[in-house]
C-alpha cells in the first residue's frame, strides 16, 4: 500500500495551496498590526504589603502585639514563601511574598484569601490599631509621569489644575490608574503658648471637645411636610480660617476668643510625608498607568494628544514637564528590536541565496516570511506582543525555521541531478526525509520545555522564548513539507541545476578530511573527548550572572540617611547633590522623590516605600556612554561629599527586581545580639576587595525622650496619662481634631506649640498642664524626663529580627563570583554562630537560583520527552546513544565563546544552553536516519556512512551558517549578548562534531570497517 505523501497531495491541489499562502500572509500582515507593543515582557510581581497603624506604641509593643500576629497568621497560607516586615513606632509594614513558582493566574484569589485571613484577626489586635490596609496592587505600572511646576501660583492652586488633568486623562479610553505624586494636603494650624494657656488656667482638652461638638456633622432630621420632605439643617460648621477666629470657647464657665489663644493659619502638613520634584523645583507628579491588554503605543498618542488639551488649559506660570515616557521608549526599543529582526532575514536570505544559488535560495527565502507570517497569527491568539523576549525569539528562531526548507530544497536540488523530474523531486524530500526532520523539530521544541514550564518570575519573564521558536519551528515543518515542494517546482529550473561543479568542489575538500577522521576514529574520539574535558575544566572561569543591567538612559540615585534622620534633613542633602547636576551637559533631566522612592515606572523597578530618612533620583542621561560618565562622577561626588550617607548608584534592571546586588541576612531571635553579630559579619565582607560599601537596612539606634509619670501624684493632682500623652502630642505635631470641607479636599484642623516650643526639647522640661479645677500642674511635678535609646525600626523576615547587609561591586566581577570567594570565610563564621542564628545569601545570587531551580527541575522532563521522540524514530538504544553522545560535547564551544567574547553565563544564556541540545540533536537524528536509508537501499556500512555525511554535509553547513549569523544582529545587545554568543559557539562546534566525530563514533560502535577496494 503506499504512504500518503502531503507533498504530492499539496502538488495536486496547487489552486488551493496558493490561496492558502496568500491566506496566511494577509492574516499574518493583519495580526502583526494588532499585535501588543510592550518593552518587556510582564510578570507578576508577587508580593502585597499589609499596613497597620498603633498611634503612640512602642517599636516593641507593635512588634509583638500587631506585627508578629498577622505574620503568625500568614504562615498559614500554603503559597507563601516568606514574610518581610519592616515596624516604627506606631506602624508597621508587612510584605507577604509568594513562592516563586505560584502561577500568576492564581494571584488574585490568593490575595483575597490573604485579606480573608488578616479579618479573622481584627479582634484579637489592640483596641486603638488602626487598619490594617492593603495594597494588592504593588506591581502596578505608571509607564507615563508628567511634573506641573508653578511660578507663581501656590500648592493648592497648582493642585487644583493636576486634579483637573486627573480627570481629563482618566477619559482616555485604556486609562488605568492615575495618582499624583507630591501632593501636600492642607492644614490649618492653631499655634499655642504651652506657658500662655496654662497661666490663663485653660483645660486644652476642653477646648478641643468645645471645638469638636460645634464642627460636628449629625443628622437634624426631616419634617414630612404634607407631601413635601423638609430637611433641618444647622448651621456652625467652620468653613475657612475666618469662622475659626471668630470662635468664642467656654472653658470653666469663662469664655475665651479662640484666636486670642491660639495663631490660626493655613498651610500644609509639616513635616511633610514625601515630596516631589523636577530638575530641583516643587512639583507635583502625574503618574499614569495603563488597563491591562491595551496597546501602549496607541495609548501614548491618545496621552499626548489629551495633555496637548490640557496644557492649552492652563494659565501661564504652570510648566508641564514629561517625567517618564514609556510609549516612547517602548516605539524606540521595538524599532531597534525590528531592524535586529530584519537584519537577521537579509542574513539569512543571503546565506540561502550564496549557498543555494538564486532559484533554491529564493524558495528559502519565500519560506521565511511565510512563516513569520504563521507565527505572528499565533502570537495574536496567545496573548503575545512584541517586546524584547518575543523578538529576540524570532531572530533566534530564524536560523532554525529555514533548517525544514532548506533540507527539502537541497533534497530537491540532489535529484534533480540524480536525474528526477522536478516534480517527483519535490516529492521525494517527503517520504525520504519529512519524519526525521519532524522529529528533528519537536527534538528541538523539547529543548526549550525547560523555559515553557518553568513558573517563576524569571521563567514568566522569559516564557513567550518558548511560546514563540516553538510556534516557528513546528509552523516551519509544516510549510516545508506543504508549501515549499510547491514553491520549488514553481521557482527552480526545469534542467538540471548548474550547482554540481560547485557542490563537487566542496566534496573534494570534505571527503578526504571526513575519511581521515573514520579510519582515525579513536584519535578522532580521544581529541574531542579531551577538549571536552578542557571545556569542562575552562568552565570554572566562566562568570555567572541572573540579568544583565538595562541599556536604558535611566540611572538612579538612592540616598538612604541614618534612620533617626528627619525628612527635613533628607530634603537638604538631596538638595545638596540636586544642585551639582544643574547644568551637566550629560543631563537631559532628573526627577526627585523624598520621603520614598520613585514610583513604578518600569515594571522590573526595586521599588521602596515610604521612610523620611530616605530619597531617590532618577536622571534621564543623553545616551548610554552619558550615563557611564555620569555614574562614575555620581559615585566619586558621593563618596567625597556626602560622609555618613548611603548613596548607590545604579542603573535599571533587567528581569525581576533585585537591588544591591551582593546581599547577605543575618537572623535569630534576640535583636541586639543580631546587631552585634551583624558588625561581625560586615569585616567578612570587607576581607573581599571587589566589594564596595557595606551598608545595614538598619541597625542604628534612635534616641528617645521618656516620660517617666508618678501616677499616684499625678491622680492627687488631677492628670492623668492619657492627659500627658494628648498634651504632648499637640505640643510637637499634633492630630487633627476637626476637619474643614473645601470643595473636594478636606482640611484638618490641628493644634499644636509655637515653633520655638516644639522644636525645642527644654519645652518639656518646663511644660505645664491642667489639674484639677484648671489649676497649671508642672510636669516636672509628677514626672521625670530623661533621654534613653531604642530602635527607631526593626526589620524582620519570617518573624525573626534580620539584618541585611548590602554591598555594592567595585570592579567588572559578577555577584555569584564574589559570593563564591567569601564562601570559606562565610562558613568559617556561620559555624561559629549560637543556635537559633543563620547566615543567607540574599540578592541577585539567591533570586537566580530561584529562576535556575525550577529549570533543573523541568530538565530530567525535557530529556524524557527527547529520548521518546528520538525512540519512536530510531527504534533503537544503540543509535539513541549515537545521536544523544554529541550533545553535550556542544559545550566545547559555548565555553570558548563565553571566553573569548568575556561574556558571563546569565539565566537567558543558559535557556540558550539547554536549546542547543535540541539543535545539536536535531542534525544528529537526521544524520543517522539517512545512515539507516542508505543501508536499506544496499550501500555497504562504511559506504552508507560516508555517502550519508556526504550527502547531508551541505544542508547540515547552511543551516548551521544560517543559525549562527542570523544571532549576528542580537549579538550586540546587552541583554541577548551573552545567549548569542554562547549558541554561535556551540552551533559551529556541534556541526563539526556532527560532520566528523559522529560518523567515526557511528563506525567505532557498530565495528564498521573500510572495504579493501583495489
Amino acid at each position: 500500500m503506499t504512504r500518503f505523501n502531503l507533498s504530492e497531495w499539496a502538488l495536486g491541489h496547487r489552486s488551493f495551496i496558493w490561496y492558502l499562502m496568500l491566506l496566511v500572509v494577509a492574516a499574518g500582515l493583519l495580526s502583526y498590526r494588532h499585535l501588543g507593543r510592550e518593552e518587556d515582557p510582564s510578570f507578576t510581581i508577587k508580593s502585597m504589603v499589609i499596613q497597620a497603624n498603633w498611634p503612640g506604641a512602642t517599636v516593641e509593643e507593635m512588634t509583638n502585639q500587631v506585627t508578629d500576629r498577622i505574620e503568625r497568621k500568614l504562615q498559614e497560607l500554603e503559597t507563601l514563601d516568606f514574610t518581610k516586615s519592616y515596624t516604627t513606632p506606631g506602624q508597621t509594614t508587612v510584605f507577604v511574598n509568594l513562592k516563586d513558582e505560584t502561577p500568576g493566574r492564581d494571584i488574585r484569589a490568593i490575595w483575597v484569601q490573604v485579606r480573608n485571613k488578616i479579618n479573622d484577626i481584627r479582634q484579637d489586635l489592640p483596641t486603638n490599631v488602626q487598619g490594617p490596609f492593603f495594597n494588592d496592587q504593588f506591581g502596578d505600572v505608571f509607564g507615563n509621569i508628567y511634573a506641573l511646576t508653578a511660578d507663581g501660583l501656590s500648592l493648592r492652586q497648582l493642585r487644583d489644575y493636576a486634579e483637573q488633568a486627573r480627570s481629563q486623562i482618566l477619559k482616555i479610553p485604556g486609562a488605568g490608574r492615575v495618582e499624583l505624586l507630591g501632593v501636600q494636603d492642607e492644614v490649618i494650624y492653631l499655634d499655642f503658648s504651652t506657658q500662655h494657656i496654662a497661666g490663663l488656667g485653660i483645660d486644652q482638652q476642653a477646648a478641643i471637645n468645645s471645638l469638636q461638638q460645634q464642627n460636628a456633622v449629625v443628622p437634624s432630621g426631616v419634617v414630612q411636610a404634607g407631601p413635601e420632605r423638609v430637611s433641618l439643617r444647622v448651621s456652625g460648621q467652620f468653613t475657612s480660617v475666618e469662622s475659626l477666629r471668630a470662635v468664642n470657647i467656654r472653658v470653666n464657665d469663662r469664655f475665651f476668643r479662640l484666636s486670642d489663644v491660639a495663631t490660626i493659619s493655613r498651610g500644609y502638613v509639616d513635616p511633610p510625608s514625601n515630596l516631589f520634584r523636577y530638575n530641583g523645583q516643587p512639583a507635583i507628579g502625574i503618574a499614569i498607568g495603563m488597563k491591562p491588554n491595551n496597546n501602549l503605543v496607541e495609548f501614548g498618542k491618545a496621552l499626548r494628544a489629551r495633555m496637548l488639551q490640557v496644557v492649552g488649559d492652563l494659565p501661564i506660570g504652570v510648566g508641564v514637564h514629561l517625567v517618564s515616557n514609556q510609549p516612547a521608549v517602548v516605539e524606540e526599543a521595538i524599532g531597534g528590536f525590528t531592524q535586529a529582526l530584519f537584519e537577521a532575514v537579509a542574513i539569512v536570505m543571503l546565506v540561502s541565496f550564496l549557498s543555494l544559488g538564486l532559484r533554491a535560495g529564493l524558495v528559502v527565502a519565500v519560506a521565511i516570511p511565510l512563516v513569520l507570517a504563521g507565527t505572528f497569527i499565533f502570537m495574536e491568539y496567545a496573548g503575545i506582543g512584541l517586546q524584547r523576549i518575543s523578538l529576540g525569539a524570532l531572530i533566534i528562531a530564524l536560523g532554525l525555521l529555514v533548517d525544514d526548507a532548506m533540507i527539502s530544497v537541497e533534497m530537491m536540488v540532489a535529484r534533480r541531478e540524480a536525474g528526477d523530474t522536478l516534480e517527483r523531486a519535490a516529492t521525494f524530500a517527503y517520504s525520504s526525509t519529512a519524519f526525521p526532520m519532524l522529529t528533528g523539530t519537536l527534538v528541538t521544541v523539547a529543548g526549550f520545555v525547560p523555559i515553557g514550564l518553568n513558573g517563576s518570575s524569571a521563567g514568566e519573564y522569559t516564557y513567550s522564548l518558548f511560546a514563540v521558536i516553538a510556534a516557528a519551528l513546528l509552523i516551519s515543518w509544516v510549510v516545508a513539507v506543504l508549501l515549499t515542494p510547491l514553491l520549488g517546482v514553481t521557482m527552480l529550473p526545469r534542467t538540471a541545476p548548474a550547482g554540481g561543479e560547485r557542490q563537487s568542489r566542496l566534496k573534494a575538500w570534505f571527503l578526504p578530511a571526513l575519511l581521515r577522521t573514520m579510519r582515525w576514529r579513536w584519535l578522532t574520539i580521544a581529541v574531542t573527548l579531551g577538549l571536552f574535558a578542557v571545556s569542562l575544566f575552562a568552565f570554572r572561569y566562566v562568570q555567572d550572572q541572573f540579568f544583565p543591567a538595562s541599556d536604558r538612559p535611566e540611572l538612579l540615585v538612592d540616598m538612604t540617611l541614618p534612620q533617626n534622620s528627619s525628612i527635613a534633613e533628607t530634603k537638604k542633602q538631596m538638595d545638596r547633590l540636586e544642585k551639582t547636576l544643574a547644568g551637566d551637559p550629560d543631563i537631559v533631566r532628573w526627577s526627585s522623590y523624598v520621603g520614598r522612592g520613585a514610583v513604578r515606572f518600569y515594571l522590573p523597578l526595586d521599588e521602596q516605600l515610604g521612610n523620611p530618612f530616605f530619597g531617590q533620583i532618577v536622571i534621564v542621561a543623553r545616551d548610554f556612554d552619558a550615563r557611564e560618565r555620569l555614574g562614575a562622577r555620581l559615585k566619586q561626588r558621593l563618596r567625597q561629599d556626602f560622609v555618613g550617607i548611603d548613596g548607590f548608584v545604579h542603573p535599571l534592571e533587567l528581569g525581576p527586581p533585585v537591588g544591591r546586588p551582593v546581599q547577605y541576612r543575618l537572623s535569630g531571635p534576640d535583636i541586639q545580639q543580631v546587631r552585634g553579630l551583624a558588625l561581625q559579619f560586615a569585616e567578612v565582607m570587607a576581607s573581599n576587595p571587589h566589594l564596595g560599601n557595606i551598608v545595614y537596612d538598619w541597625n542604628e539606634p534612635g534616641m528617645v525622650l521618656r516620660i517617666d509619670v508618678d501616677q499616684n501624684r499625678a491622680r492627687q493632682l488631677g492628670v492623668s496619662s492619657q492627659d500627658i500623652s494628648t498634651v504632648l502630642n499637640n505640643v510637637v505635631g499634633g492630630s487633627s481634631i476637626t476637619q474643614v470641607y473645601d470643595s473636594i479636599y478636606i482640611v484638618d484642623i490641628v493644634p499644636r506649640a509655637d515653633r520655638a516650643e516644639r522644636v525645642a526639647i527644654e519645652t518639656f522640661q518646663g511644660l505645664q498642664l491642667a489639674g484639677r479645677n484648671g489649676q497649671p500642674v508642672p510636669l516636672s511635678a509628677i514626672a521625670t524626663v530623661q533621654y534613653t535609646i531604642e530602635q527607631p525600626i526593626v526589620y524582620r523576615r519570617d518573624r525573626q529580627p534580620t539584618i541585611t547587609l548590602y554591598a555594592s561591586i567595585g570592579d567588572d566581577l559578577q555577584p555569584a563570583t564574589i559570593v563564591g570567594e567569601l564562601k570559606p570565610a562565610v562558613a568559617a563564621f556561620e559555624a561559629k554562630l549560637p543556635p537559633d542564628y543563620s547566615i543567607a545569601i540574599g540578592g541577585t545570587v539567591e533570586e537566580s537560583g530561584k529562576g535556575e531551580r525550577p529549570i533543573a527541575a523541568v530538565v530530567p522532563l525535557m530529556l524524557l520527552l527527547m529520548a521518546t521522540v528520538l525512540m519512536l524514530q530510531l527504534q533503537s538504544f544503540q543509535k539513541l546513544f549515537l545521536v544523544v553522545s554529541v550533545a553535550p560535547l556542544g559545550l566545547i564551544g559555548v565555553v570558548a565563546a563565553l571566553l573569548l567574547s568575556d561574556k558571563p553565563l546569565g539565566f537567558v544564556a543558559i535557556l540558550g544552553v539547554l536549546a542547543l541540545i535540541g539543535i545539536i540533536i536535531r542534525n544528529s537524528v537526521i544524520l543517522v536516519a539517512q545512515i539507516d536509508s542508505f543501508r536499506a537501499e544496499g550501500l555497504a556500512p562504511w559506504d552508507a556512512v560516508v555517502e550519508a555525511t556526504t550527502h547531508r554535509m551541505r544542508p547540515i553547513l547552511l543551516t548551521a551558517a544560517a543559525a549562527s549569523l542570523g544571532m549576528i544582529p542580537i549579538a550586540r545587545e546587552v541583554f541577548w549578548g551573552p545567549m548569542a554568543f554562547a549558541m554561535i559557539g556551540g552551533i559551529v562546534v556541534a556541526t563539526m562534531l556532527t560532520l566528523f566525530f559522529l560518523p567515526a563514533l557511528y563506525v567505532t560502535w557498530y565495528r564498521i570497517r573500510e572495504p579493501n577496494r583495489p
